[in-house]
């Protein structure tokens, strides 16, 4: 499922259901042994799925270990992203030659509970919800912005170090095309001669769920500077 987001240059493994037993490597065990069942089940699920990924592309399977903000160590030379829901976990890695960053989320395809939307979405974002056509099941928008989002923060965060709130970004979605795009309304990242000010996503609903991705190519990034974009975000946001 999460594969049909991706580009070829991208490894992906996903699991439904339950982690297979001793999953976890002796390393990455210290990690999640005082967790309860819950956060081990989906600790060991997201490390199944992400060494499967890696050896699609020919990769050892090695320790994943959690980085300061839980974020997913990879090796040198690879980058990826980890999710997981209720039922379901999904991992994908790329060479850092051919892709800079990765991101995605799964949710499952259900409204946000009371309350959530007004604390992760700006009034503009709520607003631009597209309407859901005529004789369609309705898709649950407010969680579609909030899986969008996450997937921007997983590919924003471990490339630049900085955190990104659920406000420093602006989201649209085409209905159409399945994709979204995510502007900086915060300062952009330097990416070789080019200004990354934002990001393209794709996204689906299948079994359920709810699925985003965002890929950042090793070569390409923003192409305005980070005033320009931010204010142009700032702007579209109110």
């Amino acid at each position: 499922m999460i594969d049909e987001l991706l580009p070829e240059t991208v490894s992906a493994a996903e699991l439904f259901g339950e982690p297979p037993a001793g999953v976890l490597l002796p390393e990455e065990e210290p990690h999640v042994s005082r967790a309860v069942d819950k956060r081990k089940h989906e600790f060991a699920a997201g490390r199944w799925c992400a060494r499967r990924a890696m050896a699609g592309l020919g990769a050892p399977p090695v320790p994943i270990l959690p980085g300061p903000r839980g974020e997913p160590r990879w090796p040198s030379g690879l980058v990826g992203a980890v999710t997981h829901c209720e039922g379901y976990a999904a991992a994908v890695v790329a060479r850092s030659t051919e892709v800079r960053a990765l991101g995605i989320d799964a949710e499952p395809a259900e409204p946000l509970p009371d309350g959530v939307l007004e604390a992760v979405a700006l009034p503009g974002e709520r607003a631009g919800f597209p309407r859901n056509p005529s004789g369609a099941r309705p898709l649950p928008w407010d969680r579609m912005l909030f899986s969008a989002k996450e997937s921007v923060y997983k590919a924003w965060f471990p490339m630049t170090g900085r955190p990104l709130g659920f406000e420093d970004a602006f989201l649209s979605f085409d209905p159409d095309d399945q994709t979204f795009t995510a502007r900086l309304l915060v300062p952009g990242w330097q990416l070789g001669d080019e200004v990354l000010t934002g990001f393209q996503g794709r996204w689906a609903v299948r079994a359920g769920l709810i699925v985003t991705a965002v890929v950042v190519p090793a070569a390409q990034g923003g192409r305005t500077s980070p005033a320009h974009g931010a204010e142009a975000a700032t702007e579209a946001a109110r």
